[in-house]
């Protein structure tokens, strides 16, 4: 699908602050739609043929749409467009003009110019369905005479408001509750759901006809805000209610004729917000606890084995030990971030430091090296890998350098759908007869069954193609 910026760049030439004004319009506009009861498009012209293009559409929550069909990319001629092209040309609102009857229903067309720099540079039209006229309610005479006033805002250039950049996913919605008011703060009306969410916060009383300043509990910034023709966004809670509110000044010129007031109640939502964040709290303490306990472990366990007289019995808590330190990294770093995801390449950086330090002979040093990038892995897959990587790096050390050091590279290549590990060595290698399924020793057998039975991945063990070692690869299908 063509996007707005090549749509404008083809058919009109715009420079990319001119693309970023109308961009800029299109986050906003959904309100405008609302307030109308009548769907929008956005056009630009070719300035040399006058064709007029669709560049964007929007539908609104508050009424029937009147156009089915995606319009965005359509060209029409200047002729077949005639208040489009004349708003273009004049750089005025164009409201006249009969009803068109192309859709099989009555719409009445309005053509907002968009200036920008000394020009216009595109036009949005507000296209609504007379079919269904009838006599409005209050509501609707104060949402069409909001809508005027944005309008006349959008052909001055000064609605979206410059820098505004509102919560959008929580932003309140005309239709979650409008409250009109005029320059000095009072309430000329307030829809149901406007003065529902006030009584949440302990207004009983009715507020049209009275003041903010007599009910609001952020009255004063309200005020200043409208004053200063400058939106505002602000949150308040009250009696276990809470209300998101969101100030846009009307303007005409450099005069304030008053404000329209969003309200949306969000207790709800901040209420689950609050219960993730003490969960996201109590399972990073959890993976503390957990890493806490294994470094008491480890520690316990290399206490004995330095009591212990027979050589293999302490190498044998070593290497436990080993297998310990690596899972509590893990868990480390899941303490420290709330997503339940780990970056793996700073665990497997971590881990190489740490075994390097505890597996290398001074009399035969051991390289190793990480190459490649694994990204963030969540934590069922970070954990068994960290100690499959854990027991290839201790295999590679122990068994590669028999009697002189080397090099072990490790390899992460993440791939579309899953991760290869790769642990290559430039020792003595495998025999040539060598089977994994067969002749692994214990680290071996428990890197396989991790691989297989934990990760659902393979895992083999072969000599170099490329000059003397060994490489063992795992293979990881990743989770969608």
């Amino acid at each position: 699908m063509t996007s707005l910026r090549e749509l404008v760049e083809e058919r009109a030439g715009l420079d990319d602050m001119s693309v970023d004004t109308l961009q800029a319009i299109l986050s906003d506009w959904q309100i405008l739609a609302d307030l109308s009861f009548s769907d929008l498009l956005m056009f630009c012209r070719d300035p040399e043929s006058g064709q007029l293009t669709v560049i964007a559409q929007m539908r609104p929550y508050t009424a029937q749409t009147v156009y089915h069909e995606d319009l965005v990319g359509r060209t029409y001629e200047a002729t077949e467009r005639p208040q489009v092209t004349r708003a273009f040309l004049d750089g005025e609102i164009v409201r006249d003009g009969d009803p068109d009857w192309s859709t099989g229903v009555p719409v009445r067309e309005e053509a907002i110019p968009v200036p920008f720099d000394g020009r216009i540079i595109g036009v949005v039209t507000r296209e609504g369905n007379l079919s269904t006229v009838r006599a409005p309610s209050e509501l609707e005479l104060t949402y069409y005479q909001a809508a005027n006033d944005l309008s006349h805002m959008l052909a001055e250039g000064s609605f979206p408001f410059p820098g505004e950049d509102p919560e959008r996913e929580l932003a309140p919605r005309v239709g979650d509750g409008m409250m009109r008011i005029d320059a000095t703060g009072v309430v000329n009306y307030a829809s149901p759901n406007a003065v529902s969410a006030y009584r949440r916060l302990g207004v009983v009383d009715n507020i049209v006809g009275r003041n903010l300043e007599l009910f609001d509990l952020d009255d004063q910034a309200v005020l200043e805000a409208l004053a200063d023709g400058e939106p505002l966004e602000s949150e308040v809670e009250a009696r276990g209610a809470v209300v998101l509110r969101r100030l846009l000044p009307l303007t005409r010129g450099h005069h304030v004729l008053g404000g329209l007031m969003l309200v949306r109640e969000v207790t709800e939502l901040r209420r689950h917000e609050r219960l993730l964040l003490y969960k996201d709290a109590t399972i990073r303490e959890i993976h503390h606890r957990v890493k806490n306990n294994l470094q008491t472990v480890a520690s316990l366990l290399r206490l004995q084995s330095r009591r212990m007289t027979n050589e293999e019995s302490a190498q044998a808590l070593a290497e436990s030990v080993r297998r310990i330190s690596s899972i509590a990294l893990v868990h480390e770093t899941l303490s420290q971030d709330s997503r339940q995801r780990v970056s793996f390449d700073k665990v497997a950086q971590r881990l190489i430091d740490m075994l390097a330090i505890g597996l290398t002979d001074p009399t035969r040093p051991v390289e190793m090296e990480l190459e490649g990038s694994a990204g963030e892995l969540p934590a069922e897959v970070a954990t068994p890998l960290a100690l499959v990587l854990s027991e290839l790096l201790q295999n590679s050390v122990e068994h590669a350098f028999v009697h002189e050091g080397g090099a072990v590279t490790v390899v992460l290549d993440r791939r579309s759908a899953s991760l290869h590990l790769e642990v290559h060595d430039d020792g003595v290698g495998v025999p040539e007869q060598w089977r994994l399924e067969s002749d692994a020793n214990l680290g071996l057998r428990i890197a396989m069954t991790l691989v297989e039975s934990e990760l659902g991945g393979t895992l083999e063990v072969r000599r170099s193609e490329i000059g003397q070692g060994t490489v063992c690869e795992a293979v990881l299908p990743l989770p969608r």
